[in-house]
């Protein structure tokens, strides 16, 4: 359980072909779209613990004469890098050619003007091309912008989500079962909701209506409100038969994001997240709670016309 709740301070995973660290703190520097730098505020005005990355498009960057992006805030090789996802781009605005080389930090000056990832093309037998942060000791650039939240959010939303774990209809029951002592679980579960209390982390109403507890103040999945079984939190997901996969390590129960991430917000924070069933979490996704259940109230109207 410890484990779970540490967890959840952490990124999603990333392959060695994504630009992306694999599963840091979500306070690490951050990745930003330029697009996205250019055209919100507050993205701008966010004072990120670590540092930021601004990544711009070799066309856009190239092809605009070399825009003066100083007035962004932002300089090549100092916080900004040219980064290159497309052959064609690479092709015509070959880095190497122009004097650019990779960096060799995350934090400014970054020391390099360019990183790539760009796919191999199976059909024109081209190679991929990865450079930058590709070493064993500077894997990845940095994290997705919507990911990142700083350290007083990771500490407070790690209080808030065991608090309301204590709040699963059967939490005292299954902990014992997984081996702690009554006395501890007492011990535990007051100190933690005593601690959430403090902190302003318990307001009753607020996580009912973030769809966090019900009315009964009983735990449930944001999605489908069924009360959670803390049983989910200590059980993998079941595998279909002649699936199994012995490396699977998702439990049934996972971290939900109330509002979902996006560029532009912060959603990492206090009141926004919950536990929900895996199933329910993938059938959201990115569209997020309230575009989920009309999208499902559709396929039920749907299926009772045909019926």
């Amino acid at each position: 359980m410890d484990r779970k709740i540490y967890k959840t301070g952490q990124t999603r995973g990333a392959d060695d072909d994504q630009i992306f660290q694999n599963r840091v703190g979500r306070n690490s520097t951050v990745l930003i779209p330029f697009a996205v730098w250019i055209q919100n505020p507050e993205v701008r005005a966010k004072q990120y613990e670590n540092g930021f990355i601004v990544l711009i498009p070799p066309g856009e960057y190239f092809e605009t004469e070399n825009e003066d992006i100083s007035s962004y805030g932002l300089e090549i090789g100092v916080n900004t890098l040219v980064y290159y996802e497309r052959r064609d781009e690479w092709l015509k605005f070959n880095p190497e050619e122009r004097g650019f080389f990779p960096p060799s930090s995350r934090t400014s000056p970054l020391g390099g003007q360019f990183a790539a990832r760009i796919a191999n093309t199976t059909s024109a037998n081209d190679e991929r091309i990865n450079i930058g942060y590709t070493t064993s000791g500077l894997k990845g650039a940095g994290i997705r912008l919507y990911e990142y939240a700083d350290t007083d959010n990771l500490r407070t939303t790690r209080v808030q989500l065991e608090a309301v774990f204590w709040h699963a209809v059967d939490a005292e029951e299954k902990m014992l079962g997984a081996g702690m002592s009554q006395d501890d679980i007492s011990v535990r579960r007051a100190a933690k909701i005593d601690e959430a209390k403090n902190l302003g982390l318990l307001d009753y109403a607020r996580l009912e209506e973030a769809r966090i507890l019900n009315a009964a103040r009983e735990l449930v999945c944001p999605l489908c409100l069924e009360p959670i079984s803390a049983a989910g939190f200590l059980s993998r997901l079941p595998q279909a038969s002649g699936r199994e996969r012995h490396d699977l390590t998702v439990t049934e129960i996972n971290l939900f994001h109330i509002q979902e991430l996006a560029y532009g917000v912060f959603n990492h924070r206090p009141y926004n997240l919950g536990w929900g069933h895996h199933h329910c979490n993938v059938v959201c996704k990115d569209a997020g709670i309230q575009a989920t259940l009309e999208w499902m109230a559709t396929v039920l109207r749907r299926n009772r016309m045909l019926n």
